[in-house]
């Protein structure tokens, strides 16, 4: 690709009236360079068993060819037929809430053999017919894909030979699991029972895992299939989407993103955020850094909101302002869901790029100007490389483990909030980091990493990151952190178990806590800001250093938060929940030690700095403003150009930054 994509999902078939070509001529004034079409309508392309009609995706694609604009075809395969489902009820997937029912999307077992002989002689049939049009750049596999939580009974019968072919006997799966518990242990692999009912987090949690490979595989099949019709150029990517609190908020519960993301060439998400007053850019960034991490490469935003909610329809401005992050984080595709309103069904109100008079508008106007700009500075910000020297360990294994065993039974607060308080105050201090898994092995390409409840870790990766320490290393380690190993048995040692070697820091004690905070405000927060809630570990040093200890009358002899020399490096270990405010001073505190503090953290939100390195080998630095309030900074790098404006730029200048607004500079 010579350009950045600037991208809208089309659909055809949901028109009320005849208007491709204006659609098209809208687009082309607009910037639009590629659509995605085909992966919703499958009913359309196969209105009965065996009878396909291609007709909508054949006249788009030539009329999108014409124009000279690009296509991605998606298998429409993650919302199915009617008549599927009256031929073969099973395709339903059976769930801990009961069999499933008709009506909304990505409803099926995807393990059933009826629907997976269905998708794919659909996706053959889609294959045969677009192949070899010359408007296609590439495919997108299913849709946001996840396992539906099915849990029928062929599913069932799947895990146990999944169960088998890892744990051998039963009575090895009973004592790593814990089954004798309540009778729970079986005897005989024909005495499995379904694991929809379990009580043992343990089975519970492997289950998950399992659920989660299911997508793998799925995934994958696709991709194999697709690859057979591919032409050389063309790729293959995915829609990944994240855990979802009325928008993108955290790590995505039933997928493994890193695993899932293998068999494609480049990774996708969709990445949906709050706007107005509530725009803040950390869900762009937070998306695109897991994105880019999967395969340590610029990924594809295949969708994110252009007008969609009421309360989303952007200020003046801040499509441009949304759309330029998603480059900065190393987006080479920006696409809005979608191109149009609907005029009818599920998410009829979930607005597109036109409202539903389908009439020029504001919004619309906007993403003129960025197809433009677009256009005209592909060549310097597209393909932008990064070199973090921080990273946050994320963990699938963890966010289940601490479902089935919260903070405490009285709050809501879960994984996601962790990585989450870490997140948002790296963010908001403009460091920009990687997100590793348990499986990453080159460590010691950060100067720190920063881990977040890594409740569920096998001994190997507890001991790989005491090594990362103490070879020059830098950690932040959070509470609920060692604590079960990768079955979520409970380790026999004080905790926090294998990396007290680093941390230099034992419990055996934790609370919920009442009325804590840390004695003598050692962040020096505002006293409400100085506050412990909902989780804290009575920590005793063994080697290390105490950096703050817990003002209470029960709990005052215990630590809160520690600091460890180790070898050549250093831990920090987090002992409860604290406040934003003292979650930034401890990483304002590793980040110095681990040497990475510099003149971007001088500056910080509302304000945010993004970099990278473009394919000429210059260094491309964007500064947003997130508020009303204009923003005066002085310049504080090299020589540079401003490319919106094409003006030099020199160190000391005042720039000013308009509200919602943003300045792109290629340093000379």
């Amino acid at each position: 690709m010579k350009e950045l994509l600037y991208g809208v999902a089309y659909y055809d078939e949901y028109m009320p009236y005849e208007r491709l070509e204006t659609d098209i001529q809208m687009m082309l004034e607009a910037g639009i360079n590629v659509v995605r079409i085909a992966e919703s309508t499958w009913s359309t392309h196969e209105p009965q068993n065996g009878v396909f009609d291609f007709t909508s995706v054949n006249r788009v694609l030539d009329a999108m060819y014409k124009s000279g604009i690009h296509v991605i075809v998606g298998t429409p395969t993650y919302a199915v037929p009617t008549w599927m489902v009256k031929e073969h009820p099973d395709v339903l997937a059976v769930t801990k809430n009961g069999p499933g029912k008709y009506g909304a999307r990505q409803i099926m077992d995807i393990t059933n053999p009826a629907y997976l002989f269905y998708a794919e002689r659909i996706i053959r049939k889609l294959m045969d017919n677009v192949k070899d049009h010359p408007a296609i750049i590439g495919y997108q596999i299913d849709n946001e894909t996840k396992h539906y939580d099915t849990s029928g009974p062929s599913v069932q019968q799947k895990f146990i030979k999944y169960l088998k072919d890892k744990f051998k006997t039963p009575d090895a799966l009973n004592k790593e699991f814990g089954l004798a518990y309540w009778s729970n242990d079986v005897h005989a692999w024909e005495d499995m029972p379904s694991v929809i009912g379990t009580i043992n987090g343990s089975l519970g949690a492997e289950f998950s895992k399992f659920q989660r490979k299911l997508v793998d595989d799925f995934l994958a099949w696709q991709v194999h299939i697709v690859k057979e019709y591919r032409q050389e150029g063309q790729f293959i990517t995915q829609n990944f989407d994240f855990e979802w609190r009325g928008y993108s908020f955290g790590v995505q519960p039933n997928v493994n993103h890193f695993t899932a993301s293998e068999p494609f060439d480049i990774t996708g998400v969709d990445i949906y955020h709050p706007t107005q007053e509530d725009l803040t850019g950390i869900e762009i960034s937070f998306g695109g850094d897991v994105a880019r991490s999967t395969k340590q490469q610029n990924y594809f935003v295949l969708e994110t909101e252009a007008q969609a909610f009421s309360n989303w329809t952007p200020f003046p401005g801040q499509l441009r302002l949304q759309a330029f992050s998603h480059v900065a984080s190393g987006a080479n595709m920006v696409a809005y869901w979608h191109w149009h309103s609907i005029h009818n069904s599920f998410e009829t109100y979930w607005k597109g790029l036109l409202s539903h008079d389908l009439q020029p508008n504001p919004v619309y106007h906007e993403a003129k100007t960025i197809g433009a700009d677009f256009k005209r500075l592909s060549s310097k910000i597209m393909n932008l490389k990064k070199k973090n020297k921080t990273a946050i360990l994320v963990s699938n294994e963890s966010l289940t483990g601490l479902s089935w065993f919260k903070f405490n039974q009285k709050t809501e607060l879960n994984y996601n909030d962790i990585v989450r308080l870490i997140y948002d105050e790296l963010y908001k201090l403009n460091v920009e980091v990687d997100m590793i898994h348990p499986d990453t092995k080159e460590l010691d390409q950060y100067s720190l990493i920063i881990v977040p409840c890594l409740y569920v870790a096998p001994d190997s990766l507890l001991e790989r990151l005491n090594q990362f320490v103490e070879d020059g290393g830098h950690a932040i380690f959070t509470f609920k952190s060692g604590f079960t190993n990768e079955h979520i048995k409970v380790r026999t040692t004080p905790q926090p178990g294998i990396i007290e070697k680093a941390c230099g820091v034992q419990y055996q004690m934790f609370v919920e806590p009442k009325n804590v905070k840390l004695a003598g405000n050692p962040y020096e927060v505002e006293e409400a800001d100085n506050k412990v809630h909902t989780w804290m570990e009575l920590l005793t040093p063994t080697t290390a250093n105490i950096l703050a200890k817990y003002d209470h009358p029960g709990w005052g002899e215990y630590a809160a938060i520690t600091g460890n020399e180790y070898g050549k490096g250093y831990a920090t270990y987090i002992g409860c929940i604290v406040s934003i405010e003292i979650m930034s001073s401890i990483l304002a505190q590793a980040l110095k030690r681990a040497n990475i503090w510099g003149t971007e953290q001088e500056m910080s939100f509302p304000i945010i700095i993004k970099s990278g390195v473009n394919d000429q080998g210059n260094t491309i630095k964007f500064f947003f403003n997130y508020s009303f309030e204009e923003q005066k900074i002085e310049y504080p790098f090299k020589e540079s150009t401003e490319l919106l404006s094409d003006k030099s730029v020199h160190i000391g200048d005042s720039l000013t930054i308009k509200p919602w607004s943003f300045t792109v500079l290629e340093v000379n």
